[in-house]
């Protein structure tokens, strides 16, 4: 009797399946009807099949024929929820349709019914899954049997929770953002440009009412005009204040408008808090270029050209040196206008008049006897000017250099200690890195921030001092690590005692006195041992000081020192690993885990099979 139980169940499922095919598969006409009703027959064809096995049965199997008999009967209240939300029904009692009735209970039926189904469905399967491994046995173990019904609603009760979730993130189609977020506060620098205003600046905030966004950016201006009254900070909506809009060249809202006089920036945010982060996250260093656009004139910088120096586009295919075209973008970003400076444009002659400063990036050859009175000439005056070496170059660049009380060694620095990594080689020990500044207002930033912003140099050369210093006064601003060595014979290795181990200077600021000019007007220059430092790659890469180093160096060239500062950004910044620390990392989850894992699976098991085997020892005994 318990080998058969199976065929009842089976009775019971083609009922099912022909209830599906004529209900769901086919839908209408008279084949819906043949399936429907063979269906519903063969249904309760099982149930009174149960039915009578139930009453033949005796003791435990009586109870599991039992159990079988209410899971069909389960089934079988399914099936009339299923056609109560239906439109047989409809079709039955009203003239409406299979639209009539009310439509919730309708919804709500037609989500019942197949939870009820997967409470029958699941059980009886698990259940005859048990009943057949018995089907041998003299007896029937009913735990088996309540186990498989008590693991069949569960199975069920778990899949009408799949489905139900799956169901409610569809029609929830909501998305949730668990990356940090948070809009940038302003800045030193930012504050003090503010501090620095001389006449108002207005800023104007396009938005409308109650908007998250708004929200965001006036809490940022709203901290910032606390360094200031000359920053006046106004609300608007685009849409109600369309004149004002007009005004100022908005079109629409979400919008940041700063003016001040006929000068005028706009930067615009958007509306939506998910789709502005980007812009709320680099906020302050946004803002601060806007500021300085409106407040402050802009100033013309000449990059001299002509003699090898770095460009923003390599001048050959084969030349391998680093661009500047980072650099350009920093300086654009500071409201300077960058002018390139050749023999051709007068560098032999003389600099020109709205010259706020020249730069000398790497030059590989070395300056006409003219080029170099000029450029003397122009510092003499009053001049500002930032000269980068290399001693790949091997030039001295005396006649430049020694006016100004400074000489320049072309011998590559090294260490193995602390260096950058670049193509995992020995060469990589000439990658010098420091962390080691001096409080000069040219390294205001990097002195602050210390080793979380360390200045990298990609092969530098030395600084002492050297030439005539009775005109002049200079700090030395960078500072090599005490590890560093000057590699004579360039084979990256130390060769003692040849060879010295000490904090070689990297870069210095220097003042060029004129007899009688006030401080504003004497001259300045910073010189620095590798221009390297300054091209794409070091001065973009926000784990760098690089960038600190050029934008306070040309603030404290042009006398802007007071505005030095560092700008506060929330942007994300990736985590890099290098390949030695992938490869630990890869090693450790493949292997090291699963084995860590192991062990302490081997381990618990261990100690919960002792007491056991004691027992079992004793009862031996």
């Amino acid at each position: 009797m318990k080998g058969r139980s199976y065929v009842v169940s089976i009775l019971f499922a083609l009922g099912l399946l022909g209830v599906f095919v004529g209900e769901r598969l086919i839908g209408t006409g008279t084949s819906r009807g043949v399936f429907t009703g063979l269906g519903l027959a063969l249904v309760l064809a099982a149930l009174v099949g149960r039915w009578l096995r139930r009453a033949r049965a005796q003791g435990d199997a009586r109870h599991a024929e039992s159990v079988l008999f209410w899971m069909y009967l389960v089934g079988v209240v399914a099936l009339g929820l299923y056609f109560l939300q239906s439109d047989l029904m409809d079709k039955a009692f009203t003239s409406g349709g299979a639209n009539a009735g009310p439509g919730k209970l309708r919804g709500a039926l037609a989500a019942l019914w197949p939870a009820v189904m997967a409470a029958s469905v699941f059980p009886v399967l698990l259940i005859e899954f048990a009943y057949a491994s018995m089907a041998m046995a003299a007896l029937v173990e009913l735990g088996r049997i309540r186990d498989a019904l008590w693991a069949g609603l569960g199975l069920g009760f778990a899949v009408v929770f799949a489905f139900s979730a799956s169901y409610v993130a569809e029609q929830r189609d909501g998305k949730v953002d668990l990356s940090y977020f948070r809009t940038a506060k302003p800045g030193d620098a930012t504050r003090k440009v503010v501090r620095g205003l001389d006449e108002p600046v207005n800023v104007a905030l396009f938005f409308p009412p109650a908007n998250e966004v708004h929200q965001e950016v006036k809490e940022y201006f709203t901290d910032l005009a606390k360094e200031s009254a000359q920053l006046k900070l106004s609300d608007y909506d685009q849409a109600v204040d369309v004149a004002k809009a007009k005004e100022l060249g908005v079109s629409g809202n979400g919008a940041i408008v700063l003016s001040r006089g006929g000068r005028r920036e706009q930067m615009l945010v958007g509306l939506r808090l998910e789709q502005s982060r980007s812009q709320l996250r680099n906020l302050d260093a946004e803002i601060q270029r806007r500021l300085l656009a409106v407040a402050k004139a802009r100033r013309v910088i000449y990059l001299t050209t002509g003699h090898g120096e770095r460009s923003e586009d390599k001048q050959l295919a084969t030349d391998q040196r680093g661009t500047i075209r980072g650099l350009k973008e920093v300086l654009r970003a500071q409201n300077y206008e960058l002018r390139n400076f050749s023999a051709a444009d007068g560098l032999a002659t003389e600099v020109p008049k709205d010259a706020a400063a020249i730069l000398i990036l790497g030059p590989t050859s070395p300056f006409l006897p003219e080029e170099v009175q000029a450029v003397n000439r122009y510092l003499a005056n009053g001049g500002r000017a930032l000269i980068a070496l290399d001693p790949e170059a091997g030039l001295e660049f005396k006649d430049v250099l020694a006016p100004l009380g400074m000489k320049f060694n072309p011998v590559m620095l090294a260490n193995d200690a602390v260096y950058a990594r670049r193509v995992h080689q020995v060469s990589d020990k000439t990658n010098i890195a420091t962390a080691s500044f001096s409080s000069h207002p040219s390294t205001t930033s990097l002195s602050q921030l210390g080793g979380r912003a360390p200045m990298v140099l990609f092969g530098a050369g030395s600084l002492e001092v050297g030439g005539d210093r009775s005109t002049t006064a200079a700090d030395f601003t960078v500072h090599a690590h005490t590890a560093t060595w000057n590699d004579l014979n360039g084979n990256f290795e130390f060769d003692g005692p040849m060879e010295t181990r000490k904090p070689w200077e990297l870069a210095a600021a220097i003042v060029k006195h004129r007899p009688g000019a006030k401080d504003e007007e004497q001259g300045r220059a910073i010189v620095l041992a590798d221009s390297d430092a300054l091209t794409d790659g070091l001065v973009d890469n926000p784990n760098f000081g690089n960038a600190y180093f050029l934008v306070d160096g040309m603030k404290w060239l042009l006398g802007d020192e007071a505005t030095a500062g560092t700008t506060t950004s929330e942007v994300d910044v990736p985590i890099e690993h290098t390949r030695k620390q992938d490869v630990v990392w890869f090693y450790s989850t493949i292997f090291l885990v699963p084995a860590a894992m192991l062990g302490v699976g081997f381990v618990l098991t261990r100690r919960a099979s002792r007491p056991r085997a004691s027992a079992n020892v004793k009862e031996r005994r």
